[in-house]
């Protein structure tokens, strides 16, 4: 399965999906901070799977129907910082569906994910973090699950790579990174974690009209055999933790 995860700066890089999907040959689309009642239906051969019900920060999950049949979708609210209560009270920061393989009949879950900004504390983002992979493993009831998405965590990664494990998880980081505070510093926002799921490779695509740089990552279940090597190469692989 290939997962691309993308930011979307309210909804400006928005008409680039179509493009990154044909490029990338993605299978599944996950987005951030999209404007949701503009959201196409289709972006490529994608289908629009879901969308959060909540505007301005909203999520969306865009998955090849003619490979995947989707059997649930749910979002969520998280536990809310200081922003979130102060301007988006009703925000929904996990998207999740369910997917079943048409090829295989294998189950998984795949999300799309927005961790609370900076203006919150890594304490909150942690727990918005186990919040939603035990929401995932309750709705896949324990399949494979991959999140991806803004994680808001650009320093101490340690504290999320031992709540992950904690959980079952892995984190998988990828090989450039996806934010740039300033010229002269940049940080991985943008990350997967996943359980059941092999993480073959997390690569950073170029830069387009977000602030943020879209994340391409190839995952396949535990035990499966991988064909990434068949596919294109786009980076390097990123081992999970």
């Amino acid at each position: 399965m290939r997962v691309l995860s993308y930011n979307l700066r309210h909804n400006r890089a928005a008409p680039e999906l179509a493009n990154l999907v044909a490029d990338h040959v993605a299978d599944v689309v996950c987005v951030q901070e999209a404007y949701v009642a503009d959201l196409p239906a289709r972006v490529g051969g994608l289908e629009l799977a879901a969308a959060t019900s909540t505007g301005l920060l909203g999520l969306g999950v865009y998955v090849d129907a003619t490979r995947f049949a989707v059997t649930a979708s749910r979002a969520f609210r998280l536990k809310r910082g200081i922003h979130d209560v102060a301007f988006l009270p009703e925000t929904q920061r996990l998207l999740a569906v369910r997917l079943v393989d048409r090829r295989s009949g294998d189950g998984t879950t795949v999300a799309s994910f927005h961790a609370a900004p900076l203006t919150a504390t890594n304490i909150l983002r942690r727990h918005q973090v186990a919040s939603a992979h035990m929401l995932l493993d309750d709705l896949g009831e324990g399949e494979p699950v991959v999140m991806v998405g803004d994680f808001n965590y650009p320093l101490f990664r340690a504290g999320l790579e031992r709540l992950a494990r904690r959980d079952g998880y892995a984190v998988a980081i990828g090989d450039a990174p996806t934010y740039r505070h300033t010229a002269s510093i940049a940080t991985h926002f943008d990350l997967a974690t996943s359980r059941g799921m092999t993480i073959d490779s997390v690569v950073t695509l170029p830069a387009g009209a977000s602030d943020h740089r879209p994340i391409l990552v190839d995952a396949r279940v535990v035990g499966a055999v991988s064909s990434v090597a068949q596919r294109q190469t786009v980076g390097s692989t990123v081992p999970n933790p």
